[in-house]
């Protein structure tokens, strides 16, 4: 379906490659309206024209976006291998400090970018992301590797085909240059685990690179790979997003399919309709790119829904919502700073911006604390235990402290009240199409805070990050953009949508970022 959608019709993506490829002057056709020029002698004729409008994007190719780079494969300006080559000194030059990527697929990479280089010569059809290089969370199956998701008792899962959302991205011509770290079973904030150890953030080794899809975000932040693949069930995108200073969007349960052959037993329930399958990148129309991507359908997850990636234009000036934030959250100065910025973005990009409380996001964010800890206990918890760490112990135990203890009648009672909570978040985005709030109202913590005490554990999860693990108990789509940088380290905001309207989201997190700029930049400055 990727070939089709590259071919034969002109999509928001494809509308976003264009005007990104502008300013490198990369143009897709170029090489077409060349070999259309009239010539004057038989030897024109027979000489293989040169794309004159295949100039190079400024600056190393590993800094390049997901949409230049597509653009300068696809118009001749580099070569897949040349790409790809970059993007692996890239890695070896910051990865050994970082340990964001702990699967080298170099080779593989290689090989990969010169048949790509071969297909495009041929003439061959050229998907969305051909050639572009981006990395995998090794907690999806990869073909024939381990899909270990941390931990080492894992060793024997070895995956019988992709993922679909792998499957997807290679379809669309994307390169596999790696797979990034993870914490055990992917079920903390930060990225810690026993097989690979710690994954540091680029900004600043003293403070976590966040969790589950740390490694995902700590590497394209440092500019490996233009995209990153991660999930997210309680923040794990937009946590990490928010950490190292990128852009992510966390879609609508069912927008891009999901399915693991290694597992031993299918997910539980809220599992499966909490989580979600989405892109990492520096910048928002790469995020978007990749969600195309992503979203094509793959009959082994039942819960995949064909829902347009565009909806209707809202009438008038968009209202968006800033959420009122509980009085008990202790927010930090820097992130109120931040919040009003982005909403001064948003108002200066035509937005109507206006403080509102959203519907009872303490009650939306208990029912997902008691949904997932109980269905967890019942189902996972006991065989999790046997083969984790002692921090993971201590990080699980301060998630269960918040967590009410539910018999089966109380369950059901809270897995019912959650349709209640989705229909509230539902009527109220018919006046507040998009909501503008924080990722999380304290300074990002150190690299293993989880692991301090049960307590501290609390004061993370519900006293600062209430605003992320709420909305995945609703399954709605959440963005992140960076805003600013305080004392070097990066802040970011997130965007709310309705259900399968990620372009809202996207649109409004595409309005701060051209006002805030690419945080990324100066990450790189200070790298160097």
């Amino acid at each position: 379906m990727a070939k089709k959608t590259a071919t034969k019709k002109k999509t928001a993506s494809e509308k976003s490659a264009k005007t990104s490829s502008k300013a490198s002057g990369a143009r897709k056709g170029g090489a077409a309206k060349t070999a259309r020029k009239t010539v004057k002698t038989s030897a024109k004729k027979a000489a293989s024209p040169k794309p004159a409008a295949a100039r190079r994007p400024k600056g190393p190719i590993w800094q390049w976006s997901a949409v230049d780079t597509a653009a300068a494969i696809r118009s001749g300006a580099v070569s897949a291998v040349e790409t790809v080559e970059a993007h692996l000194d890239r890695m070896r030059a910051v990865n050994p400090r970082l340990n964001a990527v702990v699967v080298d697929l170099g080779e593989e990479a290689l090989k990969a970018a010169h048949a790509a280089d071969k297909r495009r010569a041929k003439g061959g059809d050229l998907g969305l992301l051909h050639g572009v290089p981006i990395t995998i969370k090794e907690n999806v199956d990869y073909e024939g590797r381990p899909n270990f998701n941390g931990v080492p008792a894992n060793k024997d899962l070895i995956a019988p085909s992709d993922s679909p959302v792998v499957r997807n991205l290679k379809k669309a011509g994307a390169i596999v240059i790696g797979l990034t770290n993870t914490p055990e079973f992917s079920f903390r904030g930060f990225t810690d685990n026993p097989l690979h150890g710690l994954t540091l953030n680029p900004w600043d080794p003293d403070i976590t690179c966040g969790g589950s899809s740390g490694g995902a975000g700590s590497a394209v932040a440092a500019g490996i790979g233009t995209i990153a693949h991660g999930n997210d069930i309680g923040g794990s995108l937009r946590w990490p997003a928010h950490c190292n200073g990128v852009a992510t969007i966390k879609p609508t349960q069912g927008r891009i399919p999901a399915f693991n052959g290694s597992a031993t037993a299918e997910r539980p329930m809220l599992a499966h309709l909490m989580s979600a399958q989405g892109p990492l990148a520096r910048h928002v129309a790469d995020v978007r790119l990749a969600l195309e991507v992503m979203s094509q359908r793959d009959p082994r997850d039942p819960w995949w829904v064909p829902a347009p990636l565009v909806g209707p234009k809202p009438k008038g000036p968009l209202k968006v919502a800033l959420a009122k934030i509980p009085g008990d959250m202790d927010v930090d100065p820097h992130v109120a700073a931040a919040l009003r910025q982005a909403a001064d973005h948003l108002e200066r990009g035509g937005y109507r911006v206006g403080e509102v409380e959203v519907p009872d996001i303490n009650g939306v964010w208990q029912t997902w604390c008691d949904i997932i800890t109980n269905e967890t206990m019942v189902m996972q918890e006991a065989g999790m235990l046997k083969v984790t760490s002692e921090d993971f112990h201590k990080a699980w135990n301060g998630m269960k402290t918040k967590a009410s203890v539910l018999d089966l009648k109380a369950w059901m009672q809270a897995t019912a009240a959650r349709n209640g909570h989705i229909r509230a978040w539902q009527l109220f985005f018919e006046e507040y199409p998009v909501v503008l709030a924080p990722t999380t109202v304290k300074p990002t913590p150190g690299p293993r805070d989880d692991t301090v005490s049960a307590e501290r554990v609390q004061e993370v999860f519900w006293g600062g990050m209430r605003f992320i693990s709420a909305i995945n108990v609703l399954g709605l789509p959440g963005a992140v953009v960076p805003v600013a940088v305080h004392d070097g380290k990066p802040i970011g905001v997130q965007l709310i949508a309705g259900r399968y309207r990620e372009d809202l989201a996207l649109d409004a997190a595409a309005a701060i970022e051209k006002r805030a700029g690419v945080l990324t930049h100066r990450l790189w400055e200070t790298m160097a």
